[in-house]
């Protein structure tokens, strides 16, 4: 159960970066309280992980799912550039977190 959380953690994270886009500097209330819940949700899901997952690899994979997400999105949603280093990038940043995964003791 703690991997569903975390996986979960890094899908809410990446809710809320994105939902920041459309806060304009949070002086948008709805989208501003979406996100704010978004970010609220994402680190308890994390902190339920962290109870048994090391910190370490908890918060990389946060962060590698929330990157990596946000990323992609950018490039379908918000025409950010698509480019073959980029997206080696990514799959650099999946495999680290997959290792991180395959190689917890958790």
């Amino acid at each position: 159960m703690p991997w569903v959380f975390l996986i979960l953690a890094g899908l809410t994270e990446i809710g809320w970066a994105v939902g920041m886009k459309y806060t304009h500097g949070f002086t948008r209330p709805l989208p501003s309280l979406a996100t704010a819940g978004f970010i609220v949700l994402s680190l308890v899901l994390l902190s339920l992980s962290l109870k048994t997952i090391p910190l370490g690899t908890a918060y990389a994979v946060w962060t590698g799912i929330g990157a990596v997400g946000t990323a992609l999105l950018g490039m379908f949603f918000f025409e950010e550039p698509v480019a073959a280093a980029r997206l080696a990038c990514l799959v650099m940043i999946v495999s680290g977190t997959v290792g991180l995964k395959v190689f917890s003791s958790e």
